[in-house]
């Protein structure tokens, strides 16, 4: 009974340990099946997790190339707008290195971009003034912009003058990391401005000119008329006097004296640009050696007798169209105004030339135009002209010259109104202490020098008895001029204005009229040969003034009528006008 109950117990031991081992072991599969599903779970879970990175990763990438290309076509957008602008727009960084800029920017500074981007200023112009870091800094420091700041820098086209604005540069956090700039380069709406500036210096002075030109035009006509009795009536006078005549000698200082009064009146015309016939062939070498020899130069050593006058003449000088009288009185007060500007002591140099100008340059007031020119310069180391006195230099009166001595302060302005006359150039360099130089540029002319005519006897120019009528308002005028022919045998009638010639002519014949250009009241020569023309076609007449040749004069001579003399005139002189005329109608030239 014993050993069967051990047994049994031993068995029961071992029963109840395989029971437990099977528990166990059916534990273990079931957490061994547990962890097999929790792992396929979680690789499940992670691809999916992947799969959705994946998704949202591709999603962000796309996100992130359409940002990109948003942002690529803002900034070709931003760069587009910014190279349109006529401003000079920059961007630098806090190290003052350029970030951005846009074409005008590049253009301005004659760099191209690449070349600026990630340099600074001074590393590209290091010539420049240091003013362009201190206005960098001070915006950067202070975060208050620069507005309008007027500056010159240096650049690869060299200097310029532009106006800056500067702002501060700020990131996302309002964090100043630079600058951003806006720049106009004003430098030729600076020397627009100049040049405006001067244009309307010159035009008012041209102006001012004219209007003492027509005060002094009309005061010169009305003393021709008064200086015709003068100079006109001595050559009357001479012809009716005994050669041995004591009297003879008087009149001829009275004709002397109006002819001299006369060329006073010449310059006033010259001022006033109505004196000047430029048609003569003229060598301003003859001009310049018959100066040199007159009575006037020997006056101006005698005053200036430490002054050394010397000349460089070219050889083979072109001729030009001219007034041998108006170049050689513009000559002698350049000379004059030289010899005294070196207070009598210094030398003064007359110089002629041959110039051709492949360009225009510019003068005194205005531009020389390409050409041929002859050049008369007349230079002294004198003590110069101030640079504000350049510019009155050719004003009537305006004189640094010893009065009574000197002139009538009219010289410089006889100057301008004689170059202007001759369509010619003025330009004047001057350096105070050193000396002034006055250039002269005359038009060349390929005419050949015709010599000049001997004196003509009065015999050539005696009329035949002709019936000419005289048409003037003034008085004078007619007594002369019926006095002066009347001497030269012809029968003459007068008329005071050009109505009453007409009327006068209505009823009887005239082979020749004298007619005066200016008359006031009423008609003028013009209209009154016009009048005459209407009844009397082919009538001949020649036109008297006290002025110069006009194109009113020249309208009368396209109708028909003869030569044009100015007053005051010579016997000699109104004389052949009146035989040439009449031959001409006598041949039927």
């Amino acid at each position: 009974m014993s050993v069967t109950s051990g047994k049994d117990k031993e068995s029961e031991i071992l029963k109840q340990k395989v029971l437990q081992l099977e528990a166990e072991n059916r534990h273990l599969h079931n957490e061994l099946r547990l962890t097999t599903d929790e792992k396929e779970n979680a690789r499940k879970n992670y691809f999916d997790i992947i799969s959705n990175m994946e998704e949202k990763v591709n999603l962000r990438t796309e996100e992130t190339r359409e940002l990109q290309k948003l942002a690529e076509a803002k900034g070709r957008e931003l760069q587009i707008m910014v190279d349109a602008s006529p401003s000079m727009i920059f961007y630098k960084d806090i190290n003052h290195r350029y970030i951005r800029v846009n074409q005008q920017f590049a253009k301005t500074m004659g760099l191209p971009i690449n070349k600026i981007i990630g340099r600074t200023f001074y590393e590209l112009f290091p010539d420049s003034p240091n003013h362009t870091l201190k206005n960098d800094l001070e915006v950067m420091q202070s975060g208050d912009p620069l507005v309008n700041v007027q500056a010159t820098v240096e650049t690869g086209k060299g200097l310029r003058e532009v106006l800056v604005t500067k702002v501060p540069y700020k990131d996302i956090n309002h964090k100043i990391i630079g600058i951003i700039g806006f720049a106009l380069d004003v430098t030729e709406l600076r020397l627009a401005e100049n040049e405006k500036h001067e244009l309307e210096e010159k035009l008012s002075q041209l102006e001012k000119m004219e209007a003492i030109g027509r005060l002094a035009g009309g005061v010169a006509h009305d003393l021709n008329n008064v200086l015709s009795a003068v100079v006109s009536y001595p050559d009357l006078l001479l012809m009716r006097l005994e050669e041995d005549s004591p009297l003879r000698r008087p009149i001829r200082t009275m004709q002397k004296s109006g002819q001299k009064a006369a060329a006073i009146v010449e310059d006033l015309l010259t001022l006033a640009r109505r004196g000047v016939p430029v048609t003569e062939v003229v060598n301003l070498n003859y001009i310049v050696s018959t100066y040199l020899t007159s009575p006037e130069f020997e006056t101006l050593k005698k005053y200036n007798q430490l002054v050394t006058i010397e000349t460089d003449l070219q050889s083979d000088l072109l001729n030009i169209h001219g007034s041998p009288i108006h170049l050689t009185k513009t000559l002698m007060n350049l000379v004059a105004n030289a010899a005294e500007a070196t207070l009598r002591k210094g030398t003064v140099t007359i110089t002629t030339a041959n110039r051709y100008l492949s360009q225009p340059v510019k003068s005194y007031d205005l531009e020389i135009t390409e050409g041929e020119y002859v050049v008369l310069t007349v230079a002294d180391t004198g003590i110069g002209i101030k640079p504000q006195d350049i510019k009155k230099v050719f004003e009537p009166f305006y004189t640094k010259k010893v009065m009574g001595r000197s002139g009538t302060g009219l010289g410089m302005a006889v100057v301008w109104g004689a170059v202007k006359d001759h369509k010619g150039n003025i330009n004047i360099r001057s350096v105070e202490g050193e000396g002034t130089t006055f250039e002269l540029y005359f038009p060349v002319t390929r005419e050949r020098l015709l010599g000049k005519p001997n004196s003509i006897p009065v015999t050539r120019y005696l009329g035949h008895g002709e019936k000419i009528l005289v048409v003037d308002d003034v008085s004078e005028q007619r007594e002369i001029s019926s006095s002066i022919l009347e001497g030269l045998n012809y029968k003459v009638a007068v008329a005071p204005s050009g109505e009453v010639a007409v009327e006068m002519m209505k009823k009887e014949l005239f082979d020749l009229v004298v007619l005066d250009m200016i008359m006031d009241p009423g008609m003028d020569g013009l209209d009154t040969f016009r009048k005459i023309l209407e009844f009397s076609p082919g009538q001949k007449a020649i036109i008297t003034s006290g002025y110069s040749e006009t194109h009113r004069v020249r309208e009368a001579q396209s109708l028909g009528a003869g030569e044009y003399i100015k007053k005051p005139y010579s016997m000699e002189q109104i004389g052949m006008a009146i035989h040439w005329e009449l031959e001409r109608k006598h041949t039927g030239l």
